[in-house]
Formats: C-alpha cells, sequence, structure tokens
C-alpha cells in the first residue's frame, strides 16, 4: 500500500463512555414522539421532530459503485513499546540480550504477508483465534493504518486515495451511537449530513425509511439507543442500526468488525440474512467473526483463516473441510466446521486426525502446535497462495470502473447546511444536560444561601464594604469553577464519536467545533442569568436598571471566557482523568492571582496575574458595581470617605474599564482558537 497520508491511530474497540457530565436526552419541545417521521408523516412531509431545511432538488438514485478488491503479501508492524522504556538498565539489557537486528528489535510484525481478493456481491469473512491480526488487516484494508504497512492493496486497481475513502463504510466491533438519540432520529441526521444534495428532503426520508425496513428496525424506531446506565434497545437491534447508519450512504466496499460478537445465535442469524441482501445489491462485504455458528458459517462466500498473523487458508467456505481433508486433517467427532478451523489456526488437534509425518523431528514432538501451525502455513504458500496472485494478474478491472473510483466525492452540504443540520443534532443530544433538574436546583440553592447569607448588604463601612466584595469575588469563583468544568469533559466524552465521523468525512470539524460552542453556551447564559436575577436584589448591590445588567454582562463574560479556558484543556489533553486534573490546577492559579486574596504579588509572580482572566473579571465587576467618587464610613470619626481610598480597593482604579473587557473578549477568542487547533492535532484524520 502506498504511504503518504499520515493518519492518527486511535483504538476503537474502546467504548466511548455513557456516563459523567455529557448525559444525553431527547428535548420534548421538537414534538411528539409519537408521530416522529412515521411513515405516513414522510408521505405527508410532516416533520414534527426534525425539521431540516435543504434545497429541493431531483435526484437519481444509482446503487452502490462495484469495488473488486485485492490485497497482496500485506504486512503491518507496530513499534515495540519495550524498548520505548523510560528505564535506560531494561532498555539495554533488552538490546544485549536479543541477537535480533535493529529492525526486529524496534518493531514487532502483525501482519505477515496475506493475499487475497474479493469481488461485488460477495462476504469475505476473517477468521481465526484472538490476537491473530483479524481487525488490523480489516483497518488496514479501510485506510484506517498506513504507517508501517508494506504490500499492495487496490480498490478497482487503484491504490486507496481520499477518493476511495468515502466509497468504504466502517462498523466497528463496538457500536458508537449516541445512547439518547432514538433509531430513527440516528439514522436521519446521518442522512442529512452524508447524502448528496442532489436528494430532496422527502427523498432522503424515504431513504431512511427503506433503511429501517431493510434492517428490521421498524418495531424499535422511536426507542432511544441506549446504553451504559440508559436502557435502551438489544445488542441486534445496536449493531443493525450501526450497520444502517454506514449503508444510508450505499458504500461500495462495507468492512465490519465482529458485527456478531455478543448476539444469540438467531440475531447473528438474522444479521448475517441482512449482509448477504446487502451484498446482493452490488456491495463488497468483509467482517471479521470469531467463531459463528455452522449455519453462519456456510452464508460466507470467501474465507480467511489467519494464524498468529500468517495467513493458512484463502478460498471459497464451502471448499474449507475438502482442501483441509486433502492435506490429512480432519475432526474425529462431529464438529462445527468454524470449531474445527480454530482448533487448527491455534494447533490445538486434540479430536482432530493429523498427517503423522509432522512431528517426525524431536524438536516437533515438544511443541506440535507449532509444528502444526507451521505445516499449514507452508502448504498455504505452496499451493494457495501462487494461484492467487496468478489469479490477481490475470483479471483486470474494467476501465470506466477504475475512472469512476477516482472520482473525488465532495462535501455533500455547504458549511452553513452542515451547521444548521450539526446544531438541531448538538442541542438535541445535549438538552437534559442543559436543562438538568439537578443543575437547575444546585443553580437556584446556591443563589438562595448567597442572598440569605449577604441579605441586604450595605457600604457603610469598611467591613460591609468587604463582606460584599467578598461576595463578588466569589461570584466569580463559583461561574468560572461552574463553566470550566462544564466544558472540559465536553471533548473527551466525545472523542470516540468524532473520531468515527470523521473518520467517514461526515461533517467538517470547524462545524462541528462551532455548533458544539454555541449549543453549550445556551446553558452558560441561561444559568449565571437565572442565578444573577436572584442573588443580585436578595445582596443589596446598586438597584439601578444599568448596574444590573452591567453586572450580568460581566458575569456572563466570565462565565463565556471559562468555557472556552475549559474547551482548551479538554482538546488539549483529551483525557477525562487528565482534564479534571489540568482543569483544578488552572483554577487554583486563577483564584490565587485573582486579586482579591492576595493583592500586593511580588515582582517576579506578578506576571502570573495578567495570564488569569479572573483578574480581569473581578476587577471589571468591582469597576461596574462601585464608583470611587462614592462615599462610605460617614459615621466614623473621621467622616465621610470616597470609596477609593478604602484599603480594598488599594490596587483598583475604579475608574474606566473598557481595557478590562477587550482583554477578556481577546482572552474568549484566543481560547477557542487555540481549543480548535488542539482538536484538529487531536482529531483530524
Amino acid at each position: 500500500m502506498e504511504i503518504g497520508i499520515e493518519d492518527e491511530i486511535v483504538d476503537m474497540s474502546m467504548p466511548p463512555p455513557l456516563n459523567g457530565s455529557m448525559n444525553i436526552a431527547r428535548n420534548n419541545e421538537f414534538g411528539d414522539n409519537k408521530e416522529f417521521m412515521s411513515k405516513d408523516a414522510y408521505l405527508r412531509n410532516r416533520y414534527s421532530e426534525i425539521d431540516i431545511e435543504v434545497e429541493d432538488s431531483s435526484s437519481n438514485q444509482n446503487g452502490p459503485l462495484p469495488i473488486f478488491l485485492k490485497f497482496e503479501d500485506v504486512e503491518f508492524k507496530v513499534r515495540n513499546s519495550q524498548l520505548g522504556s523510560n528505564n535506560p538498565v531494561k532498555a539495554m539489557v533488552t538490546k544485549v540480550s536479543t541477537q535480533h537486528s535493529a529492525e526486529q528489535d524496534k518493531y514487532k510484525r502483525i501482519l505477515k504477508g496475506i493475499t487475497g481478493s474479493i469481488g461485488p456481491g460477495e462476504i469475505l469473512a476473517l477468521m481465526g483465534p484472538s490476537g491473530s491480526g483479524k481487525t488490523t488487516l480489516l483497518r488496514v484494508i479501510g485506510g484506517r493504518l498506513l504507517d508501517n504497512t508494506k504490500g499492495k492493496i487496490t480498490y478497482n486497481d487503484v491504490k486507496y486515495t481520499p477518493a476511495v475513502k468515502r466509497r468504504i463504510g466502517f462498523v466497528t466491533q463496538e457500536d458508537i451511537l449516541f445512547p439518547q438519540l432514538t433509531v430513527e432520529e440516528t439514522l436521519v441526521f446521518s442522512a442529512f449530513l452524508r447524502l448528496p444534495t442532489n436528494m430532496n428532503k422527502q427523498q432522503k426520508y424515504a431513504k431512511v425509511e427503506t433503511t429501517v425496513k431493510e434492517l428490521g428496525l421498524e418495531r424499535c424506531r422511536h426507542t432511544k439507543i441506549g446504553g451504559g446506565f440508559l436502557k435502551g434497545i438489544s445488542g441486534g437491534e445496536r449493531k443493525r442500526t450501526s450497520i444502517g447508519y454506514e449503508i444510508l450512504v450505499d458504500p461500495s466496499l462495507l468492512l465490519l468488525d465482529e458485527p456478531t460478537s455478543g448476539l444469540d445465535s438467531t440475531s447473528a442469524n438474522k444479521l448475517l440474512v441482512t449482509l448477504q441482501g446487502l451484498a446482493k445489491a452490488g456491495r463488497t462485504i468483509i467482517t471479521t467473526i470469531h467463531q459463528p455458528s455452522s449455519r453462519i458459517f456456510h452464508m460466507f462466500d470467501k474465507l480467511l483463516l489467519i494464524s498468529e498473523g500468517y495467513p493458512i487458508y484463502y478460498g471459497t467456505a464451502r471448499e474449507t473441510m475438502e482442501y483441509f481433508s486433502s492435506l490429512r486433517f480432519s475432526p474425529e467427532i462431529a464438529m462445527n466446521p468454524a470449531e474445527f478451523l480454530l482448533d487448527l489456526a491455534t494447533g490445538q488437534v486434540h479430536d482432530i486426525t493429523v498427517p503423522t509425518d509432522i512431528f517426525d523431528d524431536q524438536e516437533s514432538a515438544h511443541d506440535s502446535s507449532k509444528a502444526v501451525i507451521n505445516y499449514l502455513q507452508h502448504k498455504y504458500k505452496t499451493l494457495l497462495e501462487p494461484k492467487e496472485k496468478e489469479n490477481h494478474k490475470g483479471v483486470s478491472t474494467p476501465e470506466h470502473l477504475q475512472v469512476a473510483i477516482q472520482v473525488k466525492k465532495e462535501w455533500t452540504l455547504s458549511w452553513l447546511d452542515q451547521f444548521v443540520i450539526l446544531s438541531r443534532r448538538t442541542f438535541r443530544a445535549r438538552c437534559k444536560d442543559y436543562f438538568d433538574k439537578l443543575r437547575l436546583v444546585q443553580a437556584l440553592g446556591v443563589a438562595l444561601l448567597l442572598g440569605l447569607l449577604w441579605w441586604k448588604s450595605s457600604t457603610n463601612t469598611e467591613a460591609q464594604l468587604r463582606d460584599q466584595v467578598g461576595l463578588a469575588f466569589y461570584i466569580c469563583i463559583f461561574w468560572t469553577s461552574s463553566c470550566i468544568f462544564g466544558a472540559v469533559y465536553v471533548f473527551p466524552f466525545e472523542k470516540y464519536y468524532l473520531i468515527k465521523e470523521r473518520k467517514a468525512d461526515m461533517y467538517r470539524l470547524s462545524v462541528y467545533y462551532v455548533c458544539s460552542t454555541l449549543c453549550d453556551m445556551v446553558a452558560h447564559v441561561f444559568y449565571p442569568t437565572f442565578f444573577m436575577i436572584i442573588v443580585y436584589f436578595m445582596a443589596g448591590f446598586k438597584r439601578t436598571v444599568a448596574c444590573f445588567f452591567l453586572t450580568l454582562f460581566v458575569v456572563l463574560l466570565i462565565a463565556i471566557t471559562s468555557q472556552g479556558a475549559g474547551e482548551l484543556f479538554g482538546a488539549a489533553v483529551m483525557s477525562i482523568k487528565r482534564a479534571g486534573m489540568a482543569a483544578s490546577l488552572i483554577l487554583m492559579l486563577f483564584l490565587l492571582t485573582g486579586g482579591y486574596y492576595v493583592q500586593h504579588i511580588p515582582k517576579f509572580m506578578q506576571w502570573l496575574k495578567y495570564l488569569s482572566f479572573m483578574y480581569y473579571g473581578f476587577r471589571l465587576l468591582l469597576k461596574v458595581q462601585y464608583s470611587g467618587d462614592e462615599l462610605y464610613d460617614c459615621e466614623s470619626k473621621g467622616g465621610c470617605r470616597p470609596l477609593q481610598s478604602s484599603p480594598t480597593f488599594a490596587t483598583v482604579n475604579l475608574k474606566g474599564g473598557l481595557k478590562e473587557v477587550w482583554v477578556m473578549l481577546a482572552m474568549a477568542m484566543c481560547f477557542r482558537l487555540l481549543a480548535y487547533l488542539c482538536l484538529r492535532r487531536k482529531i483530524d484524520v
């Protein structure tokens, strides 16, 4: 395979986190759930739940472009982590103790020369024990692993290109779907984001309807996906939804990683029947499978059996037993063909008749499993591989298919259209978190508590003034921490969803980031406003319209800047645990340099306060709430004094304030720009 495109290797086998701050649910404001996109609603064009405006135009819906896939002598290696150890003694001992070449020490081979081919209408099963390299081969074929790959892989006799990428559907072993969207919502949003613009709204809804019927999802179309602690659809329905998510755009090559994992035999059989129907429509399908039932085994057209990264059989599935019988391997008892093949791939030949000549030498007698595997690998190299390579040379793809697969599919929607659709999905996916009852009770409870503690506070004396300034600083702390921790987990929680959809080129990364920021801003504006309406009048701040709205503006500015800082920390580390630790440390730094606890910071540490937006926000809040010419402490012996003379404002000039506004706006923009750049570095593929 030609290696010219860098691709970040991400382990998609890990399930995305389903709990935490990003609890996702549907908002009832979008319409009646019972009527959501039923068949009649499609035909009547009544889109009560998701009303996405797109241009209407005619479309000719064609089937998928046929893809003839060939892979020859495919090898893949990974860097040996042992030599990457930080312990120099361990690295030196390892290097001295091994007698291999430096290249062998540095890398571990996962795939060791695999050859095969498959065409439209066929299903190729990749079988082998755990760790044999099935998923790795699937990801190499799908273009998801390009570095450290050798061999030749062609699609209609054309090497992998970005144009080929958009014709490949990849269904991971773990079903990475938003848990609180329904099956139909999931498919509808996928359709509107991925289907071409020459299909109008009715045609896209009809495509979803066809997919739902084709996959047998009518019964659960209005049920949430679920997962974790949220009850949802069954495992088989989740897997079919994942497949529907990919086949909506008619991929020419469909790759599935362990699609029957966790399913009972009946559900697995139904799934394979579905895949057979998809293959008959002209798709090329490759699936990894661990140990299928005998019924499922006979549904495959071709089989590739892998053992320790080496192929030991490639050919039609129905001729498998005949081939191994010709090598004098046969089961002594009635046995599932898949079980028989896995025993051979692991070298465990109990209840299997084997040729006795493979144990003639003394070394083979001590390690019978290794002897069996080596024998099968040798037979594959001499009997099957030469024939397959000859087939590759003798069969060529028609020229018009070679040309067609090189035509790159451009973005199906403009930036603005993607923004409209994705913002609706993002809001629907997160609205439960935005309007969470516990979050509302928290804001209400803290507001009432602060209002009662500072009930009708005043600035008549120095002590009372100090108390009211303390309240202002606490408000800064509360909304800085709330907004930072509300935003820092967003990208780490959605990392796996984002990687999956970016690999499928569903939307631009910039669209996702803008939608995420603007939708989250709903909560970061609503709760501080609700909070300040209660606290402001209970605590005895200045009761003027201008002062109230200016104070609210400052608090919202602090919240929005904090949101940007949280997004930056989350995007920089992309880890739930590390993001929380980073946010805690930075928050402590902001708190200490905010200008309340320590006003006279040593000169060699003063630069820290200029990095703290809490420092600017707190100063701005004081300038809005207090006037330097205002008199206080009139009942003291010295008489009335201006507020500016108070020790509380020794380091704050209560005049002006525009400088702090511009600094905070600049910080909010810079945080978001840096967050987007970090997100592109971590995610973009």
